[in-house]
């Protein structure tokens, strides 16, 4: 009896998160064809981790049966797929698309709906954990929509990470967004407190260790402060503009649904003004900076 074809991943978006995660599911064994606008970065990819080539979105449309989409926004996604030389034209009736992308959970659905017409399912699929989790394939995938296609695509998806299922399309990038709103606004306070700390006269290294055995532990604490804002390195790889565009959707969010959000508003508008202080490529964890211009002293780890 012969064992059915593999079927073919074609993989959209070869940037910092989307590089590991491709290679990735190379490593598991399955087919992927890599794209990228950026011609030099494909043919790297190609060179160093491998994959098949295609020439053109149109191709990557007519020889994939799953195509993963991790790009960054929904305009982008939008454009891959529904431009007259996008995806959409060449996939098959069955084909299924993922988008991984930290998206606008509005322009999710429509996406959905537009593909449903011609046979094609997409569901939301986004992700949490940053570059050193897509490198190990160790990644949270916050999926959201079809089931029987979340089901269909599971040992692609468990080759990137952990999948956690949110509820009907569109959940999975609200929660996404959550998730940045939440992280945005546990790093900032946590900077806040480290400054008054220091102020005091208290080890900026003592205080993140005592952090991360206590009750103000967080994500930031654990794995920010002392790798990327104390080393003054900044370069976690993911930038000031991207968490600007995940707080804005989770605003988008709370307003939709009629929610109050002060506090989540005024977290948004700090790192917005940070983006136009530092420029929006900066990386999002130089964001310390502006509270450090605000406190007249800069965070170190004399240790380090």
């Amino acid at each position: 009896m012969t064992a059915p074809t593999p079927p073919v991943i074609g993989f959209i978006g070869l940037g910092a998160m989307g590089w590991p995660m491709a290679s990735c599911l190379l490593k598991a064994g399955h087919a992927v064809a890599p794209f990228d606008v950026r011609k030099d970065q494909v043919d790297r990819f190609l060179a160093e981790v491998g994959g098949t080539r295609v020439g053109s979105l149109a191709e990557l449309g007519k020889v994939a049966d799953v195509v993963i989409t991790i790009l960054p926004t929904s305009a982008i996604v939008e454009k891959v797929l529904f431009a007259p030389d996008g995806v959409a034209g060449g996939l098959r009736k069955g084909a299924i698309v993922i988008d991984m992308t930290s998206g606008i959970p509005g322009e999710t659905v429509r996406f959905a709906e537009q593909l449903a017409k011609q046979g094609v399912t997409l569901f939301d699929a986004p992700v949490s954990g940053g570059v050193p989790r897509a490198r190990s394939g160790q990644l949270t995938i916050m999926a959201g929509g079809d089931a029987a296609a979340i089901d269909a695509t599971q040992s692609i998806l468990a080759a990137m990470g952990s999948v956690i299922r949110t509820g009907k399309i569109g959940s999975g990038h609200a929660m996404k967004a959550l998730n940045n709103l939440v992280s945005a606004g546990g790093f900032l306070i946590g900077i806040e407190a480290m400054l008054i700390g220091a102020k005091f006269g208290i080890d900026e290294g003592t205080m993140v260790d005592i952090l991360n055995v206590s009750t103000g532990m967080n994500n930031s604490t654990q794995k920010k402060f002392k790798q990327y804002v104390m080393s003054r390195k900044f370069d976690s790889g993911f930038s000031i503009e991207l968490m600007v565009k995940d707080l804005t959707i989770a605003m988008e969010v709370a307003r939709a649904g009629g929610v109050s959000t002060p506090f989540a508003a005024m977290c948004r508008e700090m790192w917005a003004g940070a983006s136009v202080l530092l420029g929006p490529k900066a990386d999002h964890t130089a964001v310390a900076q502006l509270s450090e211009k605000l406190a007249g002293l800069e965070l170190h780890d004399k240790n380090g």
